[in-house]
């Protein structure tokens, strides 16, 4: 029987975008990928952040053996998906089968605000993205010519990398159904995963008449906590931020969550994305989600006291795990 760990990653970093200005060093998110699977954690997880994050799985993969690495999320519109796909095929290389794509269109504040690209059409996009990544990765070859891309290229070899994007809308999920090998979902509860989230993928799975689903990924928020009040605070700290997101707003809305634009996110939904109490609770509250109709979690530690403590107790409580 495989165990539950294995539908367990963790979130190294700081779990929100380069707007924030947060960012670790890239030796730091080395070591801590290393102690995670020390730890016996079988999935890590890593934004982009301001650092480049496969260039730190590259160098990752050569001090871990047999950790899955993923990335939640590379952007698309900076990166051209044939320079994206020579980086995955070098990190294949270094450590083959274990790299997991995880790519998405982002958001206008960081786009256009930012990298100052227009970004138009952001699914679209991300449809011929795939499209053009897919057959280099997974057929070795593409002749593609699209509204954004115009690419005929054969590709070295084809490692079939997983190619999960991101979903926070019911669209993006129908669209990680009909394309996508997962669906990375960022901050959206539980029940809205249930309720749209999860049908969405059945929906476009069905439209292309694949026999089943990607996989629906989860993003779980974890305080390690017995005061309510400190997990209410941490999770402001790190929900607030979004709300200055449209696309989130709507989404948080939809999900029966009342948000405004810039305002600071209700308590009911901080109630509902993180998940506090001791390691026995937090555990026992994961087989619970699996067990929901998730395939998988994506955990990220909300400090409270003492982080590094905190990521040690989150770290070997999964990798303890056993059924």
């Amino acid at each position: 029987m495989e165990s539950i760990k294995e539908h367990i990653g963790f979130v190294v970093g700081s779990g929100v975008s380069p707007l924030s200005g947060h960012s670790m060093n890239a030796a730091t998110a080395i070591t801590k990928i290393a102690a995670a699977e020390a730890a016996g954690v079988r999935q890590i997880w890593m934004n982009q952040e301001y650092l480049d994050t496969l260039t730190i799985f590259a160098a990752a993969a050569l001090k871990t053996s047999a950790m899955r690495l993923g990335t939640a999320i590379v952007q698309t519109y900076p990166r051209h998906p044939l320079a994206l796909a020579q980086q995955a095929l070098v990190l294949n290389d270094i450590a083959p089968g274990r790299l997991r794509l995880g790519i998405g269109p982002s958001h206008r504040p960081i786009i256009e605000g930012i990298f100052g690209l227009p970004q138009k059409k952001p699914l679209s996009h991300l449809r011929e993205y795939v499209e053009v990544l897919r057959g280099l990765l997974w057929e070795g070859k593409v002749n593609y010519h699209g509204e954004f891309f115009n690419v005929e290229v054969t590709s070295p070899s084809t490692p079939r990398i997983p190619i999960l994007i991101s979903t926070l809308g019911e669209k993006a999920f129908q669209l990680a159904g009909e394309i996508a090998d997962g669906a990375l979902s960022w901050l959206c509860p539980v029940p809205y995963l249930l309720r749209i989230g999860l049908p969405a993928l059945r929906k476009g799975a069905a439209i292309t008449g694949r026999s089943a689903p990607p996989s629906l990924v989860a993003h779980v928020l974890v305080a390690l906590t017995t005061e309510r009040h400190a997990a209410m605070v941490a999770g402001h700290q790190l929900i607030d931020f979004y709300t200055r997101f449209p696309f989130y707003v709507k989404m948080f809305t939809s999900a029966g969550f009342p948000t405004t634009v810039g305002g600071a996110a209700p308590d009911s939904l901080v109630d509902s994305l993180v998940i506090s109490g001791d390691e026995d609770m937090v555990t026992s509250r994961f087989s619970e989600l699996l067990n929901s109709g998730l395939d998988e979690l994506m955990v990220t530690l909300l400090p409270i006291i003492d982080a590094g403590d905190e990521q040690f107790r989150l770290l070997h409580s999964i990798g303890g795990l056993k059924s």
